[in-house]
């Protein structure tokens, strides 16, 4: 057959493939969250993430130096509070003295050139379980920002890096940065969660916070599923309201979201991929269904390649593992 054009002739080496690969992924592209935990010596497995655990803040320093060697220099902290620590209010939050805060301020003493991001949201320290305060059974916006500002506070206060509001609330992302500016910390980034969709895909990540809410649901303020202009007008609010990075959450499921943002805006875009996610994949190559670390790269490029600047995962301490192996 006469042919001119014959693209099967750039697959037909590894060493031509390489050359003609579009898209890569470095581990320069990742943060990797990580869970805190209150106490000492404590290193607790999280049931439905396997090889994910949380740690106290003296192995989180040790999980970090680890990380750090296999070039990861960047990590997303998530605490896991108590009941007893608690309230409607989400007082703990911006409590000088919690341990929280004091894990993130060790974590810069030991290593300033890492890079922190902290969480901006009630749940974690909020008795209702929700990113907002409750009060007659609604989550409500502008009450929510006086906290979040307080938090989005102490934790530029505390060292941190960027600041991730992942609460939704309409204006927080300005708010946040006001407050970041009047107290001198104009050099603390946002990385707004833009686009976080209200996900069957979370609840490994709840399992490991205990955060989940005590009545109803999120989806008053996280965004509906089936909806793709909404994150255009989310966006477009974030810019303007100053953040530095947009988010999309979930990751794999929402890849033509990350493509619409990046198209569309030109400040760096992130994408989390998050708990379920990685569940799934752990669970499949548990049970011979899938090979892990294929569907883990795969995966991996398909956010990339969609668009992603930064990739927020899981999988970013393997995905080091398995580079220094090759190299």
């Amino acid at each position: 057959m006469n042919m001119l054009r014959r693209p099967r002739r750039n697959r037909k080496s590894e060493v031509i493939r390489n050359m003609v690969e579009e898209t890569r992924i470095s581990v320069k592209d990742f943060i990797l969250p990580l869970f805190l935990l209150d106490g000492k010596n404590q290193k607790i497995e999280v049931a439905s993430m396997p090889g994910i655990y949380r740690y106290s803040s003296d192995l989180l320093l040790k999980e970090i130096e680890s990380c750090m060697n296999l070039g990861i220099m960047a990590f997303d902290i998530f605490p896991a509070y108590p009941e007893s620590k608690k309230d409607k209010t989400a007082t703990e939050s911006y409590n000088p003295d919690t341990f929280y805060l004091k894990a993130i301020s060790s974590v810069k003493n030991h290593f300033p050139e890492a890079c922190v991001m902290t969480d901006v949201a009630m749940d974690p320290y909020s008795s209702d379980g929700h990113d907002g305060l409750v009060i007659d059974g609604k989550i409500v916006n502008d009450d929510t920002l006086e906290i979040l500002g307080k938090m989005a506070l102490a934790q530029a206060e505390a060292g941190a890096d960027i600041l991730g509001p992942s609460d939704m609330m309409d204006g927080r992302v300005g708010y946040i940065r006001n407050v970041l500016d009047q107290n001198g910390f104009q050099d603390v980034s946002i990385m707004s969660y833009t686009a976080k969709y209200a996900s069957a895909f979370y609840n490994p990540f709840r399992d490991a916070l205990d955060s989940a809410p005590k009545a109803g649901d999120k989806k008053t303020y996280q965004m509906d599923p089936a909806n793709i202009s909404e994150a255009l007008i989310e966006a477009e609010l974030d810019v303007t309201e100053g953040a530095d990075f947009l988010m999309v959450k979930p990751a794999l499921a929402y890849l033509d979201i990350i493509r619409l943002l990046k198209d569309n805006f030109n400040i760096p875009i992130a994408a989390y991929n998050v708990s379920g996610e990685y569940a799934m994949i752990k669970a499949s190559a548990a049970n011979g269904w899938l090979d892990g670390e294929r569907a883990m790269l795969e995966s991996l490029l398909s956010i990339k390649r969609a668009g992603a600047n930064i990739i927020l995962s899981y999988f970013a301490k393997e995905f080091a593992q398995l580079q220094k192996q090759r190299n």
